[in-house]
């Protein structure tokens, strides 16, 4: 199960990439405590632990792609994985976040996405 969420905010890539893998950024920007960290294969929690993950690939200002899996996953189910893409768009950036491997009750997470990120995030940087 896989899905694909898009959304313009007003901010440079760099300050989107910059926040997501700093731990007070992400804290802030979310409203939910996050200890994440800007080195390829390094852990990372989000939302107070619900989220918990790793850094798979880096690419500064532009792409990160994540291990990603929440505690509503079974120990049997597979992590799945997060893809996202930051592109300079008008005065602000392009968000693309593909969410892939999911498990079947995976659909949930692409609401999540726009509720407590995308949504947050638009606020955050609009201060």
């Amino acid at each position: 199960m896989e899905f694909t969420v898009s959304t313009v905010i007003k901010a440079t890539p760099s300050q989107i990439y910059q926040a997501w893998l700093n731990s007070s950024q992400h804290s802030e920007m979310t409203g939910g405590e996050a200890i994440v960290s800007d080195k390829v294969g390094q852990t990372f929690t989000a939302w107070d632990g619900y989220i918990t993950g790793v850094n798979l690939a880096l690419v500064s200002d532009k792409h990160i792609i994540q291990d990603w899996r929440t505690s509503e996953f079974t120990d049997e189910e597979e992590n799945s994985h997060i893809e996202i893409d930051l592109e300079e768009d008008g005065d602000g950036t392009r968000i693309t976040l593909a969410h892939t491997n999911l498990p079947e009750h995976g659909m949930q997470y692409e609401q999540g996405w726009i509720d407590n990120y995308f949504e947050p995030m638009k606020t955050f940087f609009e201060k």
